[in-house]
């Protein structure tokens, strides 16, 4: 799995969360960090659009975080990205700049998923998702999931 991500991160909190989570997935979550756009907010979002699809695999399946995207409960995640895993496709997922995706990101998506309607930094998403999935893995992997059969 890999998350293309626009936006570089600095040693920090966040950045070592978000490695904690990958280095427990199987398969591991790879990141790779673009350089923000810069210019007007369409160029910005052309840029750094060019950026993301040109880092994808010609056959990858692609999900978009993008806030209009599906918001999935951490069990329908877990059986969603066993099917996405099922598929024998690299799976990538994306996360977009301070602007957001570019429309021809999210048009090349098979799937849009969100976190939430709330604004997150953008390496707190990263962090989200990286969990996120591995609570999805272990879900799968038959550990009790604490909030099954709740509300």
């Amino acid at each position: 799995m890999r998350l293309i991500a626009i936006g570089r991160a600095r040693r920090g909190p966040e950045q070592e969360l978000f490695a904690r989570y990958a280095a427990r997935l199987r398969p591991k979550l790879e990141l790779t960090e673009l350089a923000d756009g810069h210019g007007s907010v369409a160029e910005i979002k052309r840029r750094e659009a060019q950026a993301l699809l040109a880092c994808l695999p010609s056959h990858a399946y692609l999900v978009a975080l993008d806030q209009a995207g599906e918001q999935p409960d951490s069990a329908r995640l877990a059986s969603r990205l066993e099917g996405w895993l099922g598929l024998q496709r690299p799976l990538c997922f994306v996360i977009g700049g301070a602007e957001g995706l570019d429309e021809t990101v999210v048009r090349r998506a098979d799937h849009t998923m969100s976190l939430g309607a709330l604004t997150w930094p953008h390496l707190l998403a990263r962090v989200m998702l990286a969990e996120q999935l591995y609570r999805a893995r272990t879900i799968t992997a038959g550990h009790p999931y604490h909030r099954s059969g709740r509300p």
